[in-house]
Parts: C-alpha cells; sequence; structure tokens
C-alpha cells in the first residue's frame, strides 16, 4: 500500500519508514497519508458490507504491511439506548462501549496498529507514558509480540486495575512522581535516545487504529451516519481518529456525510473546551489537572491541534462536565442500560444531557455516544460512589428487613 507520513502544520512528507514521531522541520504533528484512488480501486466492496466488523476488517486502510498482532480486538458492541435517550431527552441514543475490547478499552484497537508497527520497522521494545489504560494495552500487545514494554504512570494517580493489567503481562512499571504529562515528556525524551518505539497517541500509527470505531459505527448503523458522535477527550488522539475515519469513508464514497464530533472533559481538567470557546487557535496547558476520571485527567494533551481541528470541521462543539455529572451519568448507564463503564467513559453521556439540556443539542438528533474503558478498570471508585452492601444476621427475618424496609 502506498502511503506517507505529513506534517500538519508545515506540510513537509516523510518516509513511512523512518522512526519519527513529530515533523522534523517545525516539530508538527504527523498524519498518515493514503493513495485513496489505489484503496478504491483495491477495495472488496463485498466483504466491507457483509463480514462481521472488526479492526482487522478494514486493513486496506490501515498502514501495516506484515501479519499483525493482534488478539481480536474491534467488533466492540453498539447498543439502542432507548431508556436513557428518554431520560435525556433525545429521539435516538447509541452507546458504543470500547470497553468491550479484550483488555477493556479502546486502546486496542491503536496497539494493534502500534506494536504490529514496531515489529514492521524492526523495533525491539516498546514503550509509553499512561493514565492507565494505554499501559495495559501496551503491556498486552507488547506479551503477545514477544517483546519487552517499559510502561510509565503518575504515581498514586492510576486505578489498580490497569496497574495490574500492566504488570501482569510482564511490562517495565515505572511509577513517577508527577503527573501524566510529566511522564509523557520522560518517555519522549527516552524513546529519542535509544531504541525503544514510542506508542503513545503523538506516535500518528497508533492513532490509524482507533480511527476503526468510526468504521464500525457506520457499518453497525447499516452504512447510514449518525448526526453526531459524543467521547471523551484526555489526550485527544480519540477524536481526532474517529474523525478521520469518518473522513476517509466520504473521500472513498462509502458515505456522503460525517457527523458532527463532539469532545466532552471534565471540569478540572479541560484546555479543550476551554479553546473552542473561546475561539483560540491552540490550548493553554493546564498544569495540575483534577478530577475523579484519572483516564483523562490530562493537562497538556498532545494531540489537541488535531482535536481542535477536528471539531471545528465538523461544525461540532466541546463541553465540560462536574465530576457529580459524570459519576450520575455512569450510573444511569448502568442502571438504565445495564453498560458498566470506568468514570472517564462516562464524561460522553454526561457531556450529551448537558448539551441537550443547553439547548446546542438538538432533541431529533441521533447520537452515538462512545464509551472508552470498562467498569471493572476502576473499581475503587465503584465502590466510593456507590451505596455499601448490607450486612445482616442469616435468618429470613433479617434479610426481609434488609430488603423491604
Amino acid at each position: 500500500m502506498k502511503y506517507y507520513l505529513k506534517c500538519i502544520e508545515c506540510g513537509a512528507e516523510f518516509e513511512k519508514t523512518e522512526i519519527i514521531y513529530t515533523c522534523k522541520k517545525c516539530n508538527g504533528l504527523l498524519d498518515v497519508i493514503y493513495d485513496y484512488n489505489e484503496i478504491k480501486k483495491n477495495m472488496d466492496m463485498n466483504k466491507l458490507k457483509n463480514e462481521a466488523p472488526s479492526v482487522w476488517k478494514y486493513k486496506d486502510l490501515l498502514p501495516v504491511g506484515i501479519e499483525p498482532v493482534s488478539i481480536r480486538e474491534g467488533g466492540t458492541p453498539l447498543y439502542k439506548c432507548d431508556r436513557l435517550a428518554k431520560k435525556i431527552g433525545i429521539r435516538e441514543l447509541y452507546v458504543k462501549h470500547e470497553g468491550m475490547n479484550p483488555t477493556g478499552s479502546f486502546k486496542d484497537r491503536g496497539m494493534t496498529v502500534g506494536v504490529s508497527k514496531a515489529i514492521e520497522l524492526g523495533m525491539k521494545t516498546v514503550a509509553c507514558a499512561s493514565t492507565g489504560n494505554t499501559s495495559a494495552a501496551l503491556a498486552i500487545y507488547g506479551a503477545k509480540a514477544g517483546i519487552p514494554s517499559v510502561v510509565l504512570l503518575p504515581a498514586g494517580k492510576v486505578a489498580l486495575g490497569k496497574i495490574g493489567q500492566a504488570l501482569m503481562h510482564g511490562a517495565k512499571v515505572i511509577m513517577i512522581k508527577g503527573n501524566f504529562d510529566d511522564a509523557l515528556l520522560l518517555v519522549r525524551e527516552l524513546c529519542d535516545q535509544e531504541p525503544i518505539y514510542l506508542l503513545n497517541s503523538i506516535n500518528p500509527y497508533r492513532l490509524e487504529g482507533q480511527k476503526t470505531i468510526a468504521f464500525e459505527i457506520v457499518d453497525q448503523l447499516g452504512f447510514t451516519v449518525p448526526d453526531r458522535v459524543v467521547l471523551p477527550v484526555g489526550n485527544a488522539g480519540n477524536i481526532t481518529a474517529i474523525n478521520k475515519g469518518f473522513k476517509e469513508f466520504v473521500t472513498l464514497g462509502i458515505t456522503d456525510r460525517r457527523p458532527k464530533m463532539t469532545g466532552i472533559q471534565t471540569a478540572g481538567a479541560c484546555p479543550i473546551v476551554k479553546a473552542i470557546k473561546s475561539g483560540a487557535k491552540d490550548i493553554t496547558p493546564e498544569k495540575n489537572p483534577e478530577t475523579i476520571a484519572t483516564a483523562i485527567r490530562i493537562g497538556d494533551p498532545v494531540n489537541a491541534r488535531k482535536a481542535l481541528a477536528a471539531i471545528r470541521e465538523s461544525s461540532g462543539t466541546a463541553e465540560s462536565v462536574t465530576d457529580d455529572e459524570l459519576v450520575q451519568a455512569q450510573k444511569d448507564l448502568a442502571q438504565l442500560e445495564g453498560i458498566g463503564v470506568e468514570p472517564a467513559s462516562a464524561t460522553s453521556v454526561a457531556g450529551l444531557k448537558k448539551l441537550v439540556d443547553m439547548g446546542i443539542i438538538s432533541k431529533d438528533e441521533t447520537v452515538v455516544c462512545v464509551t472508552t474503558g470498562h467498569l471493572l478498570k476502576d473499581p475503587e471508585e465503584v465502590i466510593s460512589v456507590c451505596i455499601e452492601p448490607v450486612t445482616v444476621e442469616p435468618t429470613i427475618e433479617a434479610l426481609r428487613k434488609a430488603i423491604f424496609s
């Protein structure tokens, strides 16, 4: 397949064999550019229409030429959520539950491509900084590939479920006395100086896997496009990637439009929301981001410029929610629809409700909310926000009293 890397700032182009993460001329973010005419000519439309969704179903649009490192990621359910839609006050609502990926988060989509690319490029070790889910996915795909993984985590700021995944799958786990942004700076410096392949979302190849969320949404809706996609925003790679996926389907003539991309952050970590609302060209980093949603506790998202462009060019928007609002949305998802998600995931639903209440999202829209991680990723938070279990004597009288009183 023909493709190359292109800087989104200065337009400089680089060969696909180069091991780079940002532009060598201006340090801008890179994008993977394909020959869409070639892809369109060779794409098997019968397979596209009939094969069950999965990341590698869309291999014609992924930049990997070897047998991929895969544990059957993708193909996550798209739930129609009528009870939740009624509570929010919207006509048609779907939830794309990325917590049903093999490691419990959407990061598997990026890692199957990223680790496969590392192998294709001849790299022997992979690394990342993480708020938790990226480290889990990297460790597991590194283990599957048979190469060492190194993960840097902000000490005391990562859910134990995610640390457990990284440890069990053999990663070298290093806790940094600082926040995620500090860890990312360190791991970028490490990968610049050592023969270690960086797999944070600043790596443009990783985002290519994540764009398959867009392909699957279209696929699962019978090759129609929703009016809007709402999703959590942390390091801002996912909103960027999903927007690209929708654009590619339009370019290939598979669909004729794309949805409004709507990003949700928390009030304690919302540099992208502030930039959208102020009309700023770039974000102002937040030095001390804080929120119960550890997965998106990021003050200086590396893909901010791409995310701002995705929101603006799709006529979307961005909004922030409080921790209390996202916890309520987390409970609503679980108790109305049976969908258990970690706190960061629930920001999409909390943000949708807020924007409908504000009149910014029309009640007649068809909306897909992306939930990015499984409930069991952060069981400590669940225990802290739910009612404690009742302990009773082992008698029927005590049981009846506990149930009915």
